[in-house]
């Protein structure tokens, strides 16, 4: 009887073993991402910081009381929390009101996590699902943009036509973070340098990063706005929240397939959904809304992909 309580019950492979514990993991994604807030709170000033602060802790705090109101262990020290928390303000303006940044940060661990029954078993990115929460409740407060105090277009506005600009800032102006834009998104080097970081730690791989990126590129040499505008694949790749996107949230683990080939598709569809949206929805940007869409098919396509059993050819039949 005690051996057979030692059995664990598992789920189809891969099975992977590995003694990297998720608070680890969510220790290097916090320090992948340390850079982007650094620049997004140089740029934007004070407030940006107090947006940031305010998500992250009423993100812990809220799992800690919600775990236990419900008689639950505890697992604010897995740092997940913390991570949903941060990428949460990364992805608002920063001049967002405390109390809706405190309040999306709540609905992303509450309502999209832990109701879910918590880490690894939510269905859809928790920040990203919070973004398009606030979003929906506060258009007026996720749509105003500012830089060094001054209200600003974000370049993906001025490529859609619906904000009137001096003409597109300089690519090096989208490096660095010299733009309008939410708090963590609008420095790309940044991003890309906490990117690397995962990489070399192996927290992430490069599929979907490399693949959802490389997909807006090629879409944006042969696609064209209605507005006429065009910056080119490089200012598509650089602007908006591509890169804190493609590196931070579309590599979630819970939210993404198991496989490399489902992977792929996966990217492939959010780099497809991204450049439709921005270059004929009725918004400037579609990184958020294509992920999400995508996290809600990744059943489907784990299904479709599913590793062959060893021994059992394509037809189902014993080999």
């Amino acid at each position: 009887m005690e051996r057979t309580e030692r059995l664990l019950l598992v789920s189809s492979s891969p099975h992977v073993r590995d003694e990297v514990t998720v608070r680890e993991i969510m220790g290097w994604v916090l320090l992948a991402l340390a850079p982007a807030g650094a620049v997004g709170v140089y740029f934007f000033g004070l407030h940006a910081l107090w947006v940031i602060l305010t998500c992250v802790a009423f993100a812990v705090s809220s799992e800690a009381l919600f775990q236990k109101a419900l008689g639950r262990r505890v697992t604010v020290g897995d740092l997940s929390a913390a991570v949903t928390g941060l990428l949460l303000a990364y992805n608002l303006p920063p001049t967002m009101p405390l109390w809706m940044a405190a309040l999306g940060s709540v609905f992303a661990v509450v309502v999209v996590k832990q109701l879910y029954g918590g880490i690894g078993k939510n269905i859809v990115n928790p920040a990203l699902a919070a973004r398009a929460f606030l979003m929906v409740c506060f258009p007026a407060h996720m749509t105003r943009w500012t830089l060094h105090g001054v209200s600003t277009a974000t370049p993906l506005a001025v490529l859609k036509g619906v904000e009137a600009s001096g003409g597109l800032p300089p690519l090096v102006d989208l490096a660095v973070g010299r733009i309008g834009g939410c708090i963590g998104e609008t420095s790309a080097l940044a991003l890309i340098a906490g990117g690397l970081l995962l990489l070399w730690k192996r927290v992430i791989s490069w599929h979907i990063p490399v693949v959802y990126v490389g997909t807006v590129a090629l879409l944006s040499l042969v696609l064209r706005r209605p507005s006429g505008l065009y910056g080119g694949p490089l200012y598509e790749v650089l602007a908006g929240g591509l890169m804190l996107g493609a590196i931070y949230m579309a590599t979630d683990y819970t939210t993404t397939p198991m496989t490399r080939r489902g992977q792929v598709v996966f990217a492939l569809g959010c780099g497809l959904l991204t450049t439709l949206i921005r270059m004929y929805g009725s918004l400037p940007e579609g990184v958020s809304y294509s992920i999400l869409f995508m996290n809600l098919l990744v059943p489907a396509i784990d299904r479709h992909f599913k590793p062959r059993i060893f021994g059992v050819r394509s037809d189902g039949r014993k080999g």
